[in-house]
């Protein structure tokens, strides 16, 4: 199910899924959105801090809440990323979002929300930049033009800014395929193996990007999701930004990028590297749970929904 789009005067929530966030932090989000023609509401306990969340579990989950069932609240973007959004995803009453979806926008942390609500209800969501990132990029940024392309309304898909050409890459393999997208950030989607907010991969496009791990732990992620039945019936896998990874002193022999090759080295759908999505300054917003196009050619790949 595809939520409506937004229009000039709609308003649009942010609350905070996990990690605290001040109000400085949001301020360019804020100028960003009103300039667009948007009115934004914060959560009633967005600022408050527990640690390092952004107020208890309780409190983080009253504020989601309340924006679901809110229906003047048209999307809903999550402020920041970090831990949290697992603690929470339990809490939550998804019975008015059904019958009445908007779009949740957001991606890394947010990714549990990405996947539960597909695997559970089958509604559309946006992985996307998150207000918080806009401190640093602005609101003139390709992120977050992109995400403002994907949540109005345009006669054509393509007009939405949801045809991305990104240059070929060394390992990719060619090929050309169709099928519902899904994914997000692989550290997240391997936490929720076996859970109630785990997806179904067969017959989908995965993408995957991910930020600030040790080699041998990708490698051990994508052993379990091959072990797990998420890599063997995919149409295609395109691989975002794998940003900031670490290695041991005694090195593991491979990228993180040789070490998904060699993971999906037996099947035969297309792959892709580089989209320009996930812990990188140029994070094109793409539709979770929507059907998309994936040409991987010599000369470079398109994802089109």
């Amino acid at each position: 199910m595809t939520p409506p789009y937004l229009k000039p005067g709609d308003k649009i929530g942010i609350v905070s899924t996990a990690r605290k966030i001040s109000r400085e932090e949001l301020q360019s989000a804020v100028e960003c959105f009103e300039k667009e023609g948007f009115e934004i509401v914060f959560g009633k306990n967005l600022f408050k801090e527990l640690n390092q969340f952004s107020g208890t579990d309780d409190e983080r989950a009253e504020d989601f809440q309340l924006m679901m069932d809110n229906p003047e609240i048209k999307a809903i973007l999550c402020a920041r990323g970090g831990y949290g959004t697992v603690r929470i995803i339990d809490k939550l009453d998804f019975t008015s979002f059904r019958k009445n979806p908007k779009w949740i926008c957001g991606f890394s942390d947010v990714t549990v929300l990405h996947s539960h609500i597909w695997e559970n209800f089958e509604i559309e969501t946006i992985h996307s930049i998150m207000p918080v990132q806009l401190k640093k990029l602005g609101g003139e940024s390709d992120a977050a033009k992109s995400l403002i392309r994907c949540l109005t309304p345009n006669p054509s898909p393509r007009e939405r800014g949801t045809t991305y050409e990104f240059p070929a890459h060394d390992l990719n393999r060619e090929g050309s395929t169709e099928g519902i997208l899904v994914g997000g950030n692989l550290s997240i989607l391997y936490s929720l193996l076996g859970s109630v907010s785990d997806i179904d991969t067969a017959g989908k496009i995965l993408f995957i990007e991910d930020i600030d791990e040790y080699l041998y732990h990708i490698d051990r992620m994508m052993m379990a999701m091959k072990r797990a039945g998420k890599l063997n019936k995919l149409k295609g896998l395109v691989i975002g930004g794998m940003t900031d990874m670490k290695d041991n002193t005694i090195p593991f022999g491979k990228t993180a990028e040789e070490i998904i090759v060699d993971a999906v080295k037996e099947y035969d759908f297309p792959v892709c590297f580089n989209f320009p999505a996930g812990h990188i300054d140029a994070n094109c917003a793409i539709y979770i749970g929507k059907s998309a196009k994936l040409d991987v050619s010599k000369a470079n790949s398109t994802l089109a929904f």
